[in-house]
């Protein structure tokens, strides 16, 4: 069984591109088992009279509706699917359940950023390729 790990966010024409990318694998759909990932990023807001963190909101089965779009994707596709939501920095949430699933592929949809965009705000994508030790397909815009 060929496992792939697809992060996605609340950004549904990225997410259902990845989904597209991964259906045109060259694999029997029934050799491929796919981990659809939501990654919570955390925060914290205050005012004079205490702190919220988002820990204290995060719901492991509240998954956007970018994992149901994707979701329908790969399952017309004939893909096994498992979804899964976790809490945390993305970039290192994403390292490190594609080492808990022992993932052999990331498949990630990136966003269209100037090379400047990128070395001054970071990118998910962009440290998950720089970070993995394992094969990242990355998906871009048309």
């Amino acid at each position: 069984m060929y496992r792939v790990l697809l992060p996605v966010d609340t950004n549904e024409e990225r997410a259902t591109r990845a989904a597209r990318d991964v259906t045109d694998l060259p694999r029997d759909p029934e050799d491929l088992s796919v981990v659809v990932l939501n990654v919570d990023e955390p925060y914290s807001v205050g005012d004079g009279g205490g702190r919220v963190s988002s820990e204290e909101f995060f719901d492991e089965t509240e998954f956007p509706e970018t994992v149901d779009a994707v979701g329908e994707i790969l399952d017309a596709a004939g893909i096994d699917i498992d979804q899964q939501r976790t809490h945390g920095s993305p970039a290192e949430e994403i390292l490190a359940v594609a080492d808990e699933v022992d993932a052999d592929l990331i498949a990630m949809s990136g966003r269209k950023r100037t090379p400047t965009g990128k070395v001054l705000f970071g990118s998910v994508t962009q440290s998950v390729l720089l970070e993995s030790t394992r094969p990242v397909l990355v998906s871009t815009e048309d």
